[in-house]
């Protein structure tokens, strides 16, 4: 059983942050006699002398010095456990988690997340990386509060809030880029793919062109890109993805014949958007600020 009170801490604290018995009386708003008491009552019930009186000041003692610095977070965090109570009072949730497929925009996704952490600094937010159907999965495992996929999983509706283009790339000096002619599938059997891995444990698919007979698969597309940055193949890869590299001439798109590029719908799909407190609607009202309407 603790022998002294969080208000008595607070009390001794306040006395040596302005100086005395008196300034902290004016600063906390209380009688100097009670500020008095609950410094003296602390000393008392831990048996050490805390502060000494020099003059009109009162001076922290070697103990007083030491006790003050465990103090000090002692109050920091029962401050933060009101802080949290307050917000789960008010109905925002402990705990989110938020799927999302590796193609979404992640400038957008990270920028969300900045203005979630400093709206709800007391949720924690769980953001699993998933590829394909994986997303799909963690939802229907009640394993995810909502989910960012091209594949909305049967049972649920998705709201379509943003379209990617995969676009056909290989590195500046891949023999795919210097064969003096338009590309043809017929030429990309003969060369490695790189494939990024359905992260979903129970029901894996592919998806994509991969008639290539070589092939280094991976599970994630930061390793596909970096990849085929180093000549290894090429891939189709989501535009939001590898901007830099395209702007930096690290990759190059595949000179085709026909447009190779193809487009998905990305989705937002909750488990219940129902039970959806003020945290998940705001980390969603962010996401859609940072892509705008979709059209």
């Amino acid at each position: 059983m603790a022998k002294v009170t969080l208000e008595q801490w607070r009390m001794f604290q306040s006395v040596v942050e302005h100086g005395g018995f008196s300034q902290a009386a004016e600063a906390v708003h209380k009688s100097q006699s009670s500020i008095n008491h609950a410094v003296h009552k602390l000393q008392e019930n831990l048996g050490v002398a805390l502060l000494e009186v020099r003059g009109r000041k009162a001076a922290l003692t070697d103990a007083g010095r030491v006790l003050l610095a465990r103090a000090g977070g002692l109050l920091e965090e029962a401050e933060s456990l009101e802080s949290i109570a307050a917000s789960l009072a008010s109905g925002e949730e402990a705990v989110l988690t938020l799927a999302a497929d590796v193609l979404f925009d992640y400038e957008c996704l990270l920028g969300a997340v900045e203005r979630f952490a400093a709206e709800f600094p007391h949720t924690r937010l769980e953001l699993r990386e998933t590829v394909l159907s994986g997303a799909g999965e963690l939802l229907q495992q009640q394993q995810a509060d909502f989910i960012l996929t091209a594949q909305v999983p049967q049972g649920f509706v998705g709201e379509p809030v943003a379209r990617v283009r995969f676009v056909p790339v290989a590195h500046p000096q891949h023999p795919l880029h210097h064969l003096g002619r338009p590309v043809t599938r017929e030429d990309l059997k003969t060369c490695r793919q790189i494939v990024v891995r359905d992260s979903a444990l129970k029901s894996r698919r592919d998806a994509g062109w991969l008639g290539s007979d070589q092939r280094i698969t991976v599970t994630n597309v930061q390793t596909s890109v970096e990849l085929i940055e180093r000549g290894l193949g090429f891939a189709w890869l989501p535009e939001t993805r590898i901007r830099e590299s395209l702007s930096a001439d690290r990759l190059l798109p595949l000179p085709t014949g026909e447009p190779w590029e193809r487009e998905v719908t990305v989705y937002l799909v909750y488990a219940d958007a129902d039970c959806a407190g003020p945290a998940a609607n705001f980390l969603v009202d962010a996401l859609r600020d940072g892509l705008g309407p979709f059209e």
